[in-house]
């Protein structure tokens, strides 16, 4: 009756053992999926600050007059290995060795590979130099980016074009007279954007060729409707051959569709004189903002020279408040700090501040305090968009990846 007992409590225990066992397996695969999702999130928050901080790095490098680096992380390898164990042992108590207790057991073990490279070449040296095209601009400036501060960081000057103001003026604090035009011109742009009615869009031009009928074969006529609008001139014989074609992108305060043929072709002739870096702009009276009408292009700048224009803050050419000109709308909300991007600068780890760097004894991080806080913010994601669009592609080995072991 004894032995009977016992087999059945022995039998009793196993079925628990083998019952827990089985749990616990259960429970690694779904730790597996867990630790893949905290491992992603993670390694994706290490490089984003990596980047961050090398931008920020960066700007005091140049403020230093110091060579400015980049190093990125190429390709991250994480290897996840989960290991459980189930067993039993005789309980302290009870009878004598009759009851059993179970014994789980488990491990998790990580062995990341990390491949970090420097960014360097002549092709990413070029892209560092070359100042940005004009669609990078309107890129940024369909996401709903302010006008204004996407000018501040990106353009060096404006060149305004009308008979009443022409001249160069540049964007920076040393220069006060170009400083301070700039800054208003800018302001005038960012007023007509707060009420939804700055377009920024390609100019159409309308080429024509006039071909006589007799060069064009019967079967490629087609081909041709393909590519243009043809319309036959009984009077001379001839066929008419239409295209429009995208031309430089227009800044303005009113549909640019609307414009005649004329006015179209006369901008083309204008357009002529703007570089690939140049973004024209054509705000006219009887439109919103037209109370200041003006004409010209910016000229934007390349990514170092961004990184040289922000630290320049950190020193004598910090910028200062301009008023808004008389003519323009009235500015939505505090979108006209003194500054393109603040920092603050301690001797001490600032608090409070969404990651900082240390240089020479003393700490720097974008300033995340005050009124500007939000805009200061959005200046370093943009600056970080902006570094995106610069950067090469960087050498691979294999496939990134992240392996998950059982």
């Amino acid at each position: 009756m004894k032995c009977k007992y016992i087999c059945s409590s022995w039998r009793g225990v196993l079925l628990r053992v083998l019952t827990y066992g089985c749990i616990l397996i259960a429970l690694t695969g779904c730790l597996s999926p867990i630790a893949l999702n905290r491992a992603v999130i993670a390694y994706d928050e290490a490089v984003t600050d990596a980047i961050s901080q090398q931008l920020l790095v960066n700007i005091v490098r140049a403020h230093y007059r110091q060579p400015i680096h980049f190093t990125g992380v190429s390709n991250i390898t994480a290897t996840f290995t989960f290991a459980a164990n189930a067993g039993a042992t005789p309980a302290l108590g009870g009878l004598a060795g009759a009851t059993l207790m179970p014994i789980f057991g488990g491990s998790l073990a990580e062995s990341p590979t990390i491949s970090i490279v420097p960014i360097e070449g002549e092709e990413f040296t070029k892209r560092l130099l070359t100042p940005f095209p004009q669609s990078k601009l309107t890129l940024l400036l369909r996401q709903h980016y302010d006008v204004d501060m996407l000018l501040r960081m990106m353009a060096q000057e404006v060149r305004m074009e009308d008979s009443v103001q022409r001249g160069v003026y540049r964007n920076s604090p040393s220069e006060r007279m170009g400083y301070e035009m700039f800054r208003r011109v800018a302001l005038h742009l960012s007023a007509i954007q707060d009420h939804n009615q700055l377009y920024a869009e390609p100019l159409l031009l309308t080429h024509t060729w006039i071909m006589p009928a007799a060069t064009i074969a019967p079967d490629s006529f087609q081909s041709l409707q393909k590519e243009f609008i043809v319309h036959y001139n009984a009077a001379d014989d001839t066929f008419s051959l239409r295209k429009q074609i995208p031309g430089p992108i227009l800044i303005t305060n009113y549909d640019p569709d609307l414009l005649s043929e004329e006015e179209r072709e006369k901008l083309n002739e204008r357009a002529r004189e703007w570089d690939v870096s140049d973004i024209a702009f054509d705000i006219r009276a009887g439109y919103p903002g037209g109370e200041w009408p003006m004409s010209g292009f910016f000229r934007l700048r390349s990514f170092h020279s961004i990184l040289g224009f922000l630290s320049k803050s950190l020193g004598s050419e910090v910028g200062y408040h301009v008023e808004k000109d008389s003519r323009t709308l009235p500015i939505l909300g505090d979108e006209n700090p003194n500054i393109t991007m603040g920092f603050s600068v301690s001797s001490t780890p600032p608090s409070g501040a969404d990651f900082s760097i240390r240089w020479d004894s003393r700490y720097y991080a974008v300033n995340t305090s005050g009124p500007h806080a939000r805009w200061n913010r959005d200046a370093f994601q943009l600056l970080f968009l902006l570094f995106q669009m610069t950067v090469t592609d960087l050498p691979r080995i294999g496939v990134p990846s992240i392996t998950i072991a059982k």
